[in-house]
Parts: structure tokens; C-alpha cells; sequence
């Protein structure tokens, strides 16, 4: 659990935050500025958002492709 210094950010703030990123054609940390928030979490949140989009950079896997892998190796572990 967070400290009382800790923000929490709704999804929906996460989402607008990454669309204003893509939109404005500002860097994160010019937008994350405007906003108030770390450059260090809208970073994080923009890279998490890519990848699951399947935009992330080169060799790095999707939500979906992850979980996948973690099932493809559970089954070869059983058998």
C-alpha cells in the first residue's frame, strides 16, 4: 500500500493523459509538466499503453503475447 505521499491516478485519467501525449505531439515530459504528474509514470503508463497495442519497441511483447508465453511454458513444465 502507498505512503501518504503516494498519488493514485484513475484509468481514465491514464488513458487521457497518453492520448494527449499522441495528439499534441509534445514529449512526455513537456505533457507531464502541463499535468502535474512524474514524466517517470506517464512514461511508464505511454510504454505499457504501446505494448499493449502491440507498438511497444522491437522484442517487446504485448499483454496478450506475455500471458501466452507464461501459459505455453506452464504446459511444457506439466508435461
Amino acid at each position: 500500500m502507498g505512503n501518504k505521499y503516494t498519488k493514485r491516478y484513475t484509468e481514465e485519467s491514464k488513458r487521457d493523459a497518453i492520448a494527449l501525449v499522441d495528439s499534441s505531439g509534445k514529449t512526455v515530459t513537456a505533457v507531464a509538466r502541463e499535468l502535474g504528474i512524474s514524466s517517470e509514470s506517464l512514461r511508464g503508463w505511454y510504454r505499457k499503453a504501446k505494448a499493449e497495442q502491440g507498438e511497444g519497441a522491437p522484442g517487446e511483447l504485448s499483454s496478450a503475447e506475455r500471458e501466452e508465453l507464461k501459459r505455453l511454458r506452464r504446459e511444457n513444465r506439466e508435461q
